[in-house]
C-alpha cells in the first residue's frame, strides 16, 4: 500500500496495489505541468486508488478531450491523471507519494524533446542538504 498527499496536505491518497510502467517523461507537456526537466509517472489501477481526504479540494484541467489532470486547488500539486479511453488506470506523479516505492522506472521517454540543459545520467555532486554555495 502507498500513501501520499499534496504539498499543503489538504488532499490525501491511498494506493492499494502496484505501480506499473514507471517512466521519466521529458515531453513538453510534463515539463510544463511539473515545472521541471521531467516528470516521473507510473500507472495504477483506478479500482485500487482512494482519495482519503480532501476530495472536494480537487479541481480538474482537461488539456485534451477526455484527458484530465486532477490537482489540489490550494497548492496546485498534481494528484493524478485520468483518461476516458482507459478508465481502469490512472497515471500518478510519484513525487506525491510519502511511502517508499518498490517498483523502479523502466525508461526515459520523449528524450528528443528534453530540456536542452538536462544531461541524462550525468554524475553531479550529491548533498544531503542544500548545496554548499547556498546561503
Amino acid at each position: 500500500m502507498y500513501l501520499g498527499k499534496c504539498l499543503c496536505g489538504d488532499v490525501e491518497i491511498k494506493i492499494k496495489g502496484e505501480i506499473s510502467d514507471i517512466i521519466h517523461c521529458h515531453c513538453s507537456l510534463c515539463r510544463k505541468n511539473s515545472g521541471t526537466a521531467f516528470a516521473t509517472n507510473g500507472f495504477i489501477n483506478s479500482s485500487e486508488f482512494e482519495i482519503t481526504s480532501g476530495e472536494n479540494n480537487l479541481s480538474t484541467f482537461s488539456f485534451k478531450p477526455g484527458r484530465n489532470r486532477h490537482f489540489c486547488t490550494s497548492c496546485g500539486s498534481p494528484v493524478y491523471s485520468s483518461n476516458e479511453q482507459d478508465p481502469n488506470r490512472y497515471r500518478i506523479r510519484l513525487g506525491i507519494l510519502d511511502t517508499d516505492i518498490i517498483e523502479r522506472p523502466i525508461s526515459h521517454n520523449f528524450v528528443s524533446s528534453k530540456a536542452n540543459w538536462e544531461e541524462l545520467d550525468v554524475q553531479l555532486p550529491r548533498y544531503d542538504s542544500f548545496e554548499p554555495s547556498r546561503k
